[in-house]
């Protein structure tokens, strides 16, 4: 399976509006960060993993081929602004296409039905994306195509917010905290992908570049790739330099193969 990483950034994205440091005027394509969201995939299945405000710019680089679902890690404008974007892939103007099943949490599918009622109501007009929303629990697993997934809480702040264990893939997101039982689903895994902020000040929602890097050593991960960064954490050829070589700086476009 092939691990693409459409965007790599926090929610403000990088550079970010205003800014003339390093980071922000750097030439450099590793250093543009757009909101986080990935893309999984095998010959016969497609998964999107969340779906922010950039999702259109970052499915015009990708092959347009079918999606089989999209998870979904939390509420957060960032994570799930770019649904409507989603439409060509399953307009009701275009009835050979086939719903895309969405799946979340509970609170955050209730929060979809308000924020995007156009989206998910009884009665749709054409031209809505044709979305099947599916609430699913913590710990449970459930499939997608080729795909088992199992969805594991993590705290971002006070919100509960999903991560998920895809095979020997674990990605989170969002993460400040991880309960004691909850560690267990992100042991052992051949790739890590995992939130990391910026460099040495802490944050309230957040992990820092040390705090995953701890995280990563505690669970074993045998590659681990760091998103969810800001303009503080640097320049990216800079910072992987002072990294480990199994801990790097995921950019935008990047593939895995798996």
């Amino acid at each position: 399976m092939t691990l693409t990483f459409l965007g790599t950034g926090t929610s403000g994205g990088v550079p970010s509006i205003g800014c003339t440091c390093r980071v922000c005027q750097s030439n450099d394509p590793h250093d543009k960060r757009l909101r986080s969201a990935a893309l999984l995939e095998t010959e016969h299945t497609r998964l999107l993993i969340d779906c922010g405000p950039d999702a259109r710019q970052q499915l015009l680089g990708q092959p347009f081929r079918a999606i089989d679902g999209v998870i979904l890690t939390h509420i957060h404008y960032d994570h799930v602004a770019g649904i409507d974007d989603l439409r060509p892939f399953c307009s009701i103007d275009f009835p050979q296409m086939r719903s895309i099943p969405i799946y979340a949490n509970q609170s955050t599918a209730e929060a979809l039905r308000v924020t995007m009622p156009y989206c998910f109501g009884e009665h749709l007009y054409p031209g809505v994306p044709l979305l099947d929303l599916k609430t699913i629990e913590p710990n449970v697993p459930f499939r997608v195509g080729e795909f088992e997934i199992v969805p594991f809480i993590v705290m971002h702040h006070g919100l509960p917010v999903f991560a998920y264990r895809i095979g020997s893939l674990v990605y989170i997101t969002d993460m400040k905290t991880i309960d004691d039982d909850e560690v267990k689903y992100a042991e052992d895994a051949e790739l890590l992908v995992v939130n990391a902020l910026r460099w040495h000040k802490p944050h309230h929602s957040h992990q820092t570049v040390e705090d995953a890097v701890a995280f990563a050593r505690r669970v074993r991960a045998r590659r681990t790739l760091l998103i969810h960064g800001n303009h503080q954490i640097g320049l990216h050829d800079e910072t992987n330099a002072l990294l480990p070589p199994d801990i790097q700086l995921a950019y935008d476009g990047m593939k895995v193969e798996m």
